[in-house]
């Protein structure tokens, strides 16, 4: 039997083994109670904000499918796609109770605590989700564990195996992002416990992807041709829309209730996001490059992830000078990178690595009641322990994963492989007829 068929008759099994773990647990699933303390406009408002996370990571889909040539758009979208379905069950089994599991000295959660979804109901948990259910939140947080993974794709696309990358995912989400969240959103984590503030994901999400995708591109190293003109700026454009449109949802959402402090991060999240675009392209037209849609939309974005872990905690004023801020520096990230050896295919590292951190300084400048600004520094330095634990911890954890996904199988595609496309050589798939230009 072939070693490839082998592999997937060995996924396959475990599969199954889900299934009948699934069966069993499903007597610990709570039927429908009354419950005191359940707000039914909270819980309406994140049913619909964990629905607009979710629309994300499609839109992300579409973002980075505009992005790369003609020959790769399927299967770079895929790979943010097959996401929704991978996650979704390691979360379920495992995941969310490695997040947010009974706590191990603030490093990680008990993976028995909410194993399979048992305890993860209809009924409000005191800690997590004092006014919706259980399952809502975990449901919610599901979605954020979704996205990370396939924000990473953007440094090695065009040139990594599929199998890989299913390995990578799996591996990146239980012992990368599930440590992460547990240290910033879990009452005992330490990053928490510190006063770390990180309202919506901006560590968690986009610094852990930005510095898991530097490590993706150090080790894959450069795609045979690097340059290539974007495959459909229209699908980048509807990409940075249904993104903009879920962070609503993401940032929003975040405040776990229909109040004031969502319709806070609600404004901040869009103003973030405007002023970063409209200075992103001006940037451009000072230092002599033509303002582009492709330059907006990235610009959108850069604002999106700074404003994330301060979405709660910053005024309007302060948000537009945050988007202000992570543009410049993003957009400058962007062109020195360019000049080094290394090639993350859509600059993930530049934009929400860089993006990230800005934010996440920024919250420690701004932050209500404990920023810089209001002349306390305890928060902004935590901020800055935390910038150096989640990037040392995040590049070197990602690294070795990438060297035990290298150790089961191969890392990137065959040159023939490379040169035809990833959307045939892996999928057997095509968008049409190839453009004669390449």
């Amino acid at each position: 039997m072939s070693k490839p068929k082998t592999r997937y008759i060995i996924i396959f099994g475990l599969i199954i083994l889900l299934q009948i773990l699934s069966l069993l647990n499903s007597t610990h699933e709570s039927a429908p109670t009354e419950n005191s303390n359940l707000n039914q406009a909270d819980t309406a408002w994140m049913i619909v904000a964990t629905a607009f996370v979710l629309f994300m990571t499609p839109g992300l889909s579409f973002f980075y499918g505009g992005m790369v040539s003609f020959k790769n758009v399927i299967s770079t979208m895929l790979q943010s796609f097959i996401a929704l379905g991978v996650i979704s069950l390691l979360w379920y089994l495992v995941g969310f109770s490695l997040a947010f599991g009974e706590s191990y000295h603030g490093l990680i959660g008990n993976p028995t605590t909410f194993f399979s979804f048992k305890g993860v109901g209809l009924a409000t948990h005191p800690d997590f989700s004092p006014t919706i259910p259980f399952l809502i939140f975990a449901l919610f947080q599901l979605k954020f564990a979704i996205i990370t993974p396939a924000l990473i794709t953007g440094s090695f696309a065009e040139r990594v195996k599929f199998t890989s990358y299913l390995i990578f995912m799996c591996l990146f989400s239980l012992f990368i992002y599930t440590p992460l969240a547990h240290w910033t959103w879990h009452p005992e984590g330490f990053l928490r416990q510190w006063g770390v503030l990180d309202f919506a994901g901006g560590t968690v999400v986009h610094m852990s992807a930005g510095f898991a995708a530097l490590a993706g591109a150090y080790v894959l190293g450069k795609r045979e041709i690097k340059n290539h003109q974007p495959a459909n700026i229209p699908f980048i454009i509807l990409g940075t829309g249904m993104l903009w449109f879920g962070w609503f949802g993401f940032n929003a959402g975040s405040a776990l209730g229909a109040n004031e402090l969502a319709v806070q991060a609600f404004g901040t999240t869009n103003m973030a996001s405007a002023s970063a675009m409209i200075t992103w392209v001006m940037f451009d037209a000072l230092v002599g490059r033509r303002i582009s849609a492709m330059g907006a939309c990235i610009g959108a974005v850069v604002g999106l992830v700074a404003i994330t872990p301060a979405a709660g905690f910053v005024t309007m004023g302060q948000s537009v000078f945050i988007g202000f801020v992570a543009a410049i520096v993003s957009n400058l990230a962007v062109y020195y990178k360019q000049r080094t050896s290394l090639d993350d295919t859509l600059d993930v590292f530049p934009c929400h690595g860089v993006g990230g951190i800005v934010g996440m300084l920024l919250t420690g400048v701004f932050a209500a009641d404990v920023g810089l600004i209001y002349g306390t520094s305890t928060t902004f330095l935590y901020h800055l322990l935390a910038m150096v634990i989640v990037g040392v911890f995040t590049f070197f954890g990602s690294l070795l994963i990438f060297k035990i996904t290298s150790w089961i199988t191969k890392l990137r595609v065959s040159k023939d492989e490379e040169s035809i496309g990833l959307d045939i050589s892996q999928h057997a798939e095509t968008l049409g007829v190839v453009p004669s230009q390449n």
